[in-house]
């Protein structure tokens, strides 16, 4: 742990540039190139608009459990799918992280412990891209948000932890088992229905609503949309719960990581 730790820290500026670069690379050689980042947020929040308000009519139930709310479904959506797209990003990218970068293992002067860091930075720029976009609408259609708001960091901060050690551990072991890739698409579909991202976790009987915080999308899908629609602030115990949890993982993932990363470059 200490290892990458010191790793992320030296390295900062470089793994600032890389983010970037990456960013930057996925438009490369397109007619529109960066403004595809503002485009495909904008895009998908009318689509929703017009599936799941227009045509679907869809509710939302408040954490009261009322039906009503001002808040529209497709806004409630995008702000799930937006934090999910986070955790599906890394889970399907992290297991070919190494192997797309083979001339980097075989240089003894490089950091491979960045690696997952970059990545992960870079699929937070796009998140936060989106927010922005959303956050344009949110103050067009409702006002300014609540003060509460200002709670985001501290709820997506565990969860961006989380996501490094579960990055740790699948660009590691799937450098060793190839099929790993193959996996990663049915599993992060399955985490995208069992959280409540499309449904609000009050419709669920209140017997069964414990077995939804198995999955990690729960608590921080379900935190910021208190913070930013409901005006409530997260809750510390669970917060704390999924702090401690989003550290346990970072610490078996990148001991795993660094344990392994030797054997990289025969493997390869």
């Amino acid at each position: 742990m200490f290892m990458t730790l010191r790793a992320i820290y030296r390295n900062r500026t470089l793994i600032l540039r890389l983010a970037r670069r990456e960013t930057e690379a996925r438009f490369r050689g397109s007619f529109l190139g960066i403004l595809w980042v503002t485009i495909v947020p904008v895009t998908m929040l009318l689509i929703y608009s017009i599936v799941f308000g227009s045509i679907l009519k869809s509710g939302w139930r408040g954490p009261q459990g009322d039906e009503t709310s001002r808040f529209s479904f497709p806004m409630l959506l995008f702000i799930g799918l937006t934090l999910f797209g986070i955790l599906s990003e890394t889970i399907n990218r992290s297991p070919s992280l190494i192997l797309e970068n083979k001339s980097y293992v075989k240089k003894v002067s490089f950091p491979l412990e960045i690696l997952p860091v970059v990545a992960l930075l870079s699929t937070l720029i796009n998140a936060g891209i989106s927010f922005l976009i959303f956050m344009v609408f949110y103050v067009l259609l409702y006002g300014l948000p609540p003060h509460t708001i200002a709670y985001l960091p501290f709820v997506i901060f565990p969860f961006a932890i989380l996501c490094l050690g579960i990055a740790y551990f699948l660009a590691s072991l799937g450098v060793f088992l190839r099929d790993l890739k193959h996996i990663t698409g049915p599993f992060t579909t399955a985490i995208l229905f069992l959280s409540p991202v499309f449904y609000s976790i009050q419709t669920l009987p209140e017997q069964y609503r414990y077995l939804m915080y198995l999955n990690p999308m729960t608590p921080v899908v379900n935190q910021a949309r208190d913070v930013i629609f409901w005006g409530a602030p997260p809750a510390i115990v669970e917060w704390l719960v999924m702090f401690s949890a989003s550290f346990l993982v970072y610490l078996l993932g990148s001991a795993w990581f660094s344990r392994t990363q030797k054997a990289f470059a025969d493997v390869i």
